[in-house]
């Protein structure tokens, strides 16, 4: 009897388990997929879910991420170069020496995210959110220069994420 009452345990924890595992079973394939190393120079990813995926070492010139979830990401050495970012989330993302230069950056949120040695050189950052990011000193003191603009998704003023005097 006690047997019995083990294996309908198990039954039923396998089968739960199961269930949880596949809760979300039309999860979008584009955040599945491993980016690291490759060229996806004027790809379009504007309102993708990619959250979790890695774009290490990607360059990504002229790409399209208008509108993306890119929370969790790695971009480690990822190059961003004249991309449009406008209003993508960067929130939790780990972009260290990553080029942010020239791009959109209008209404972007990189909340908690860590920007440690990473560019924004002619970046227009109108609207975005760094609140929590960690970014170099020297690069702040840059971007406070043009910093300016609340963020339409989190109402908070860029300056004041970036701690501007």
């Amino acid at each position: 009897m006690v047997k019995k009452g083990i294996w309908i345990f198990v039954l039923i924890v396998t089968v739960a388990s199961f269930w949880v595992i596949n809760i979300y079973p039309t999860q979008a394939e584009e955040n599945n997929v491993n980016y690291t190393l490759t060229n996806l120079n004027n790809r379009d990813f504007s309102n993708k879910d990619l959250q979790g995926t890695s774009f290490a070492g990607a360059t990504m010139w002229n790409a399209n991420f208008q509108g993306a979830n890119l929370q969790n990401t790695i971009l480690t050495k990822g190059d961003f170069l004249r991309a449009n970012l406008r209003e993508a989330d960067f929130s939790g993302t780990f972009a260290d020496r990553v080029s942010f230069d020239e791009t959109d950056l209008t209404n972007a949120i990189f909340t908690d995210a860590m920007l440690m040695s990473s560019t924004f050189r002619k970046a227009d950052v109108t609207g975005a959110d760094f609140s929590g990011a960690l970014v170099d000193r020297y690069q702040i003191k840059l971007i406070c220069k043009t910093a300016s603009g609340k963020n339409s998704i989190t109402g908070v003023e860029t300056r004041q994420s970036l701690g501007c005097s």
